[in-house]
């Protein structure tokens, strides 16, 4: 399992074969070295190692937190298909107004919340769609010309925060805690994440908002945002919005219907389908490598857990004398950092099996959940660069942005929201019932 561990750590960094071939590697790997149908399991000892059933590898491709995460790019796919999100874009920015301060912010607002229930890659690229037609109007050497493409991937990044399906990392982290619960349930709710993470979300915005206002400061004083379109009136289209707005409403109140939020995820991929609303090209188009990546990271924690590799690990250190918070600080700080350079969902990957050996060993006072929400948020907050995250990639492409423009606003930002995350973000889910007082 340290191989593998090992193996998954250089395959991701150098990205030696595509990042959802190392998933899916990675559970090959578990199956013929650690599972019932392993070509080495007759040579093991069964008192020491009791061999993992393979089938339960192969489900981490089925797994709910999959489920939850494939209805939420049914919706995201749907909703560029129908063109919702463009015409949706067009009815909210008109609010803001054409002051470049005001335009900044209805960009990162709109985006962000976007974000909460599409792919931040997608988001990134819709919403760099509306704006780059604002952006060329603008006189060359102007300021705003760098803050508004800019002001996207960070909005997005910022957004995917918000809500369990709103990026890759906060499925991984559910589902690493799915695995470690004696129930097979994750113990957050959609709603309880959403209460604990809009908050900082909001916040985590306000920061961006300020830093790149002070940062790229233009002398252009209105901005005309010109976009044409109209809502689909199909029925297909009726169907989608309807099915949208209703699969959100569920996964809010789940306290109130009971629903478990993978199962409300399920409902649109079925619907969907059966209503013909999406096809079989549809079904094409959707982030499959995404899920096999999130796919991998469960199965790693599968094997990380069968064989005492994570207890193993904490044992080679005194952690008697780290704090929680000082134990906060340093996960979220170390994704943040490893982010930066490698895939948010590779690094999420990567600590969370390791920081649930950690703290369900009760070595730390500190609880699983925590450990595995903060370094999900952590990951969420690197910005820095253009390999950061895809979101940062598009925006650079569209050749506005420098990388040492990029790499100086991220970085403050990143450091500005850590340090604010560590300060309230235990007390406010502690205060808010998500963490254990």
């Amino acid at each position: 399992m340290l191989s593998i561990f090992f193996l998954a750590i250089v395959f991701w960094l150098a990205e030696v074969v595509p990042m959802f071939a190392t998933a899916v590697l990675i559970i090959l790997l578990e199956i013929l070295f650690l599972s019932n149908k392993g070509i080495f399991i007759p040579h093991c000892n069964p008192a020491v190692f009791t061999p993992v059933p393979y089938k339960k590898l192969l489900a981490a491709l089925a797994d709910p937190v999959i489920i939850l995460f494939m209805g939420g790019f049914f919706l995201a796919d749907g909703a560029t298909k129908y063109r919702m999100d463009r015409n949706l874009a067009r009815v909210m920015l008109k609010p803001f107004g054409t002051r470049p301060s005001m335009i900044i912010l209805g960009f990162m607002l709109i985006t962000a919340i976007f974000s909460m229930f599409m792919s931040n890659t997608a988001t990134t690229a819709t919403f760099m769609a509306v704006m780059l037609p604002v952006m060329a109007g603008l006189p060359k050497g102007d300021r705003l010309r760098i803050a508004l493409p800019l002001c996207i991937p960070i909005a997005a990044n910022i957004g995917g925060i918000g809500t369990p399906i709103g990026t890759p990392p906060n499925a991984i982290a559910l589902g690493a805690l799915a695995k470690a619960s004696p129930d097979g349930n994750a113990p957050i709710a959609f709603i309880q994440w959403m209460t604990g993470a809009v908050p900082l979300m909001l916040i985590f915005l306000t920061v961006a908002f300020i830093v790149l206002n002070l940062l790229f400061k233009s002398d252009t004083k209105h901005i005309k945002i010109e976009l044409d379109g109209s809502f689909d009136k199909s029925p297909q289209a009726f169907i989608f919005y309807a099915t949208f707005a209703g699969t959100v409403i569920l996964w809010m109140t789940e306290a109130l219907h009971g629903i478990n939020s993978n199962i409300v995820g399920f409902i649109p991929i079925v619907v969907l389908s059966c209503t013909r609303v999406m096809g079989i090209s549809d079904l094409k188009n959707l982030e499959w490598h995404v899920l096999w990546l999130v796919a991998g990271g469960i199965s790693l924690g599968i094997g990380i857990g069968a064989t005492g590799m994570g207890e193993w690990f904490v044992g080679l250190f005194d952690w008697t004398h780290m704090t929680p918070f000082v134990l906060v600080s340093m996960l979220t700080l170390a994704s943040l950092i490893c982010s930066t350079f490698i895939s948010n969902s590779a690094t999420t990957n990567l600590l969370v099996p390791i920081a649930l050996s950690l703290t369900i060993s009760e070595a730390v006072p500190l609880s699983p959940v925590a450990a595995a929400v903060f370094i999900a948020v952590g990951s969420s907050m690197a910005m820095a660069l253009p390999i950061s995250t895809p979101p940062n990639a598009i925006a650079y492409a569209c050749g506005e942005i420098s990388a040492r423009n990029m790499a100086i606003t991220g970085s403050i930002i990143g450091g500005i929201c850590w340090l604010i995350f560590i300060l309230i973000g235990p007390s406010l889910w502690e205060y808010l019932g998500i963490l254990p007082h």
